[in-house]
C-alpha cells in the first residue's frame, strides 16, 4: 500500500462520506476507520465498501489510549484524518463533559499515538484536525469568519473544538508535528443523523411532525453539501500546507426560517402535498441558551490557493438530499428506531464471524 491512514469517526455523517472518497478513490492506500461506534456512528452508512481489499474497520474508542497505541503500532500509518467528536450543541449543553472527554482528550490521546509511533521521522506524515465555523463566536448583520478570526466559542461544544484546536497547533508549535486544521459550516447531506435541522425536519415532515424553530427564526447559517467537503478534505490533506488553517464554507447563508420553508415547498413537491401543507407544522420555542446569531465563512484562502469551490448551490443539494432520505426510509426508520446499532453485532460480532 502507498500510504496507511487512519480517519477516525469514520462512521459517522462527515466521515463516512471521507472514507468512501478516500476508499475508492486511492485503492493503492489503506484506510483504517476508526469509530466508537456511539449514537451517531452508523456501519450501514459504508455498508457498500466495507468489502473492499484497502478498507479496514477498527471499533475503537478514542479515549481508549492503549486500544490506540496498539491500532498505530499494528498498522503504523502515516496519516490521520481526526473527524470523532461530538457536534450537537444542544447536547453538549445537557452534558459539557462529554464533549470535553471525547473533543479535547480524545484528540490529545491521538495526538500522542501519532507522535509516539512517528517517533520525530515526520517526513510523508500528517495530523488533519477537521474542527468547525463555530470556535470564531458569532458574526453581526456583516463581515466573515477568515483563518486570522480570533476564536470566541460560546457553547460548551464550540469550546471543546477549540481547545482542541489550540492543542493540535501546539503539538505543531512544541514538537514539531505536522498539521493541518479546517474548520467547515454547517453541513447537509445523505446519511446525516435525524438531530439536527435539515434530517430532523425531513422526517418530521414525512412523519407529519411539527417542525421546531428556534426564537425568532433569524439565525443565519452558512450551509455546505457534505461531498464538497469531503472534496476540500481531499485537497487539504493532500496539498496543504503544514502548520495551517483552512476555512471550508458554501458562500451559502441563509435564516433559518427561510431555509425551513423552502425545505416545506420542495417536500411538498416531492411528497404530491398541497402547496403550503408542510408550513402549517412550523412550531416557534423557546431559544437555545447562548445560541449565535450569525456564521458565515470566508473560503477565498483554499480557493485560490487549492482550487476549491462547491460543486452545487444549496437549493441543488438540498433536494438531492431530500431524495435520498425519500429513497432510504428505511435507514432513516432504522436510526430513529435505533434498530441500526445492531448491524456491527450483524457484520463484526458472534452472528458475523459465523457467517464468515
Amino acid at each position: 500500500m502507498n500510504r496507511t491512514i487512519i480517519i477516525t469517526g469514520g462512521a459517522g455523517f462527515i466521515g463516512s462520506h471521507v472514507v468512501r472518497l478516500f476508499v475508492n478513490k486511492y485503492p493503492d492506500y489503506k484506510i483504517i476507520n476508526l469509530d466508537a461506534l456511539t449514537y451517531a456512528g452508523n456501519l450501514e452508512n459504508i455498508k457498500d465498501i466495507e468489502g473492499k481489499s484497502n478498507y479496514h474497520f477498527s471499533k475503537t474508542d478514542i479515549l481508549d489510549t492503549a486500544a490506540l497505541e496498539r491500532l498505530f503500532a499494528e498498522h503504523k500509518p502515516d496519516g490521520v484524518i481526526h473527524l470523532a467528536a461530538e457536534s450537537h450543541v444542544d447536547r453538549s449543553i445537557l452534558s459539557p463533559l462529554d464533549f470535553v472527554y471525547t473533543n479535547v482528550i480524545g484528540t490529545v490521546n491521538l495526538l500522542n499515538a501519532a507522535k509516539k509511533i512517528w517517533n520525530n521521522d515526520f517526513t510523508g506524515k500528517l495530523f488533519y484536525h477537521v474542527s468547525t465555523d463555530e470556535v470564531y463566536g458569532a458574526l453581526g448583520d456583516t463581515g466573515f469568519f477568515t483563518e486570522e478570526t480570533k476564536y470566541d466559542p460560546h457553547s460548551p461544544y464550540s469550546a471543546s473544538k477549540a481547545s482542541s484546536d489550540h492543542f493540535v497547533r501546539a503539538y505543531h508549535d512544541t514538537y514539531g508535528l505536522p498539521i493541518v486544521i479546517s474548520n467547515c459550516s454547517n453541513n447537509y447531506g445523505p446519511n446525516h443523523f435525524p438531530e439536527k435541522l435539515i434530517p430532523l425536519f425531513i422526517n418530521n415532515i414525512i412523519q407529519k411532525k411539527p417542525l421546531p424553530v428556534y426564537g425568532d427564526g433569524l439565525y443565519t447559517r452558512d450551509w455546505l453539501f457534505v461531498k464538497d467537503h469531503a472534496a476540500a478534505i481531499n485537497l487539504i490533506f493532500h496539498n496543504g500546507k503544514n502548520g495551517d488553517t483552512y476555512n471550508i464554507g458554501g458562500f451559502n447563508e441563509w435564516k433559518n426560517i427561510d431555509l425551513v420553508k423552502l425545505l416545506c415547498k420542495l417536500m411538498d413537491e416531492k411528497l404530491g402535498n398541497a402547496t403550503g401543507t408542510s408550513e402549517q407544522l412550523i412550531t416557534y420555542i423557546k431559544d437555545r441558551p447562548g445560541h449565535d446569531r450569525r456564521y458565515a465563512i470566508d473560503a477565498t484562502k483554499i480557493n485560490k490557493e487549492l482550487g476549491w469551490t462547491p460543486s452545487v448551490t444549496f437549493e441543488e443539494g438540498l433536494s438531492l438530499t431530500i431524495d435520498w432520505y425519500l429513497q432510504n426510509e428505511e435507514w432513516l426508520k432504522n436510526v430513529t428506531s435505533g434498530a441500526y446499532k445492531n448491524y456491527y453485532e450483524r457484520m463484526y460480532g458472534e452472528e458475523g464471524r459465523e457467517k464468515v
